[in-house]
């Protein structure tokens, strides 16, 4: 049986590291008819690649990007370049066998990280169909320039095929046998997927470039047993939807919950992307029955013209009613938003604030972003072209960042900074990362108190007695 190694090249800790979910579920789809065994780069950079691929002798090496920068306005550091020291040159150096690149980055990207990275074949958006087919063609010797979604060195195919492959047929990740599971417990939690795709069409976002437009849902049933098992090996861990949102379509998180519920799982749920068209009571009591003990939000904005502008699905009066149903459950949030995209002012930043401070618990995070980072394909791509902000044939590949004209960058930073210190509660993205003293004090703060409350909430506790005030 050939052998396949898969690497992680993803180092980022901030705010903590993220297994490597889409690596673990290719696994699954190829440990069918391979020997496979997973890399995790995550926490010592690359420096036992080398040992691990004389150790192994794979026959085939795939290689995930996942992130091209840390889209930090201020101070961006960039993965392309340490990516290419710490893992591909390794990898050139201990092997000869076929490099193939894939992950939600070089998908972004593919023409150039082909190039930069020279590697030999390549796979746009999801693994789990191409991948096998590309192994199965390089098997045979075959031709893999014709097999949809593959990049070779001399073609560019980069349209998304057709293939029996759904949803349903997604195994489980499996991600505590796959790798070392134990660096990532403390700080991090267990990424489960629920479907792929998005219907809507935000300015900004590439998760439909890469996923489609169409949503592609996983059996509930399965979501389930999947938490099930991965709960009966780990115990209390927190398990993790990582959808683009968790609410759509409509209907289907709610299955995803009764099904839970229906097993009698104790155990802790959080989920990024909850959309506020489809937010209900029945939704958050359900929410609530089956374990979550905290959500994400993630509007953006509060200010009508912008919601336009950004093209969101949702009304204020649908972001009202979702912070008023999260008020009345106790549902503890992180809430995201983004200033400065197209349209921003002064007048439209005030109205989104008026929202944080009438609507959002003291309690709550507010997560605060200055500019949007412009990538390839997406309208506000072509919106930044159209107000003189990157030219056509800019380097995308170095992070670039859409401001409105109609406020500037120094304006916006200084209105931000301005907002922040009048509300602990308000975090700049340039102090999401609390400094090491502070997660000491509140690990220990939460080892004491036997607190289960989530972590942004006793970081929060802290960061008030900085301000001279008490949270609740």
């Amino acid at each position: 049986m050939k052998r396949v190694l898969l690497v992680n090249t993803n180092t980022e800790q901030s705010p903590y590291p993220v297994p490597p979910l889409g690596l673990c579920l290719l696994a699954g789809v190829l440990e069918k008819n391979y020997d496979v065994r997973l890399y995790d780069g995550a926490f010592d950079a690359g420096t036992g690649l080398a040992k691990t691929i004389a150790g192994y002798r794979p026959d085939y090496v795939g290689v995930s990007i996942r992130n091209i920068d840390d889209m930090d306005l201020l101070n961006p550091t960039n993965y392309i370049g340490p990516i290419r020291e710490n893992f591909i040159n390794p990898i050139r150096k201990a092997t000869g066998v076929p490099l193939i690149l894939g992950g939600s980055a070089f998908s972004i990207f593919p023409e150039y990280f082909m190039q930069y990275y020279e590697a030999d074949y390549g796979v746009f958006g999801e693994g789990e169909a191409a991948f096998p087919l590309l192994l199965r063609c390089l098997d045979s010797g075959g031709d893999a320039s014709a097999i949809p979604s593959v990049f070779t060195r001399d073609s560019r195919n980069r349209v998304p095929g057709t293939s029996d492959f759904t949803m349903g047929d997604v195994p489980f990740s499996s991600i505590d046998l796959r790798l070392d599971y134990t660096p990532y417990r403390a700080r991090s939690s267990y990424p489960v997927q629920t479907k792929r795709g998005c219907s809507h069409r935000c300015i900004y976002c590439t998760y439909n470039c890469i996923e489609g437009y169409r949503y592609r849902t996983r059996p509930p049933e399965l979501i389930a047993e999947e938490i099930r098992q991965a709960a009966g090996r780990l115990g209390r861990v927190t398990f993790e939807f990582v959808d683009s949102t968790f609410n759509d379509p409509p209907g289907h998180a709610e299955a995803v919950c009764r099904e839970i519920i229906r097993l009698g799982l104790t155990i802790r749920l959080r989920t990024m992307g909850i959309n506020p068209c489809n937010a209900s009571p029945e939704l958050f009591s359900l929410m609530e029955k089956a374990g979550f003990a905290q959500i994400d939000c993630t509007p953006d904005t509060a200010s009508p013209s912008m919601l336009e502008s950004l093209g969101k699905n949702f009304t204020l009066a649908d972001l009202k009613n979702a912070a008023r149903i999260i008020l009345e459950t106790g549902m503890p949030t992180m809430w995201f938003f983004i200033f400065g995209g197209p349209g921003e002012t002064g007048e439209t930043i005030e109205e989104t604030f008026e929202f944080i401070d009438t609507c959002i618990s003291r309690k709550d995070m507010v997560h605060m972003t200055c500019g949007m980072r412009i990538y390839p394909g997406t309208r506000l791509h072509r919106r930044a072209i159209e107000d003189g902000i990157v030219g056509p044939s800019d380097d995308l590949t170095v992070a670039r960042f859409y401001i409105s004209p109609a406020i500037g960058k120094q304006r916006l930073l200084e209105i931000v900074k301005e907002k922040s210190l009048a509300r602990p509660n308000c975090v700049p993205v340039m102090e999401s990362a609390p400094p090491p003293e502070m997660m000491r004090e509140a690990m220990r703060i939460r080892e004491e108190g036997r607190l289960a409350e989530p972590m942004f909430r006793t970081l929060l506790r802290l960061r008030y007695r900085m301000f001279g005030k008490e949270m609740d």
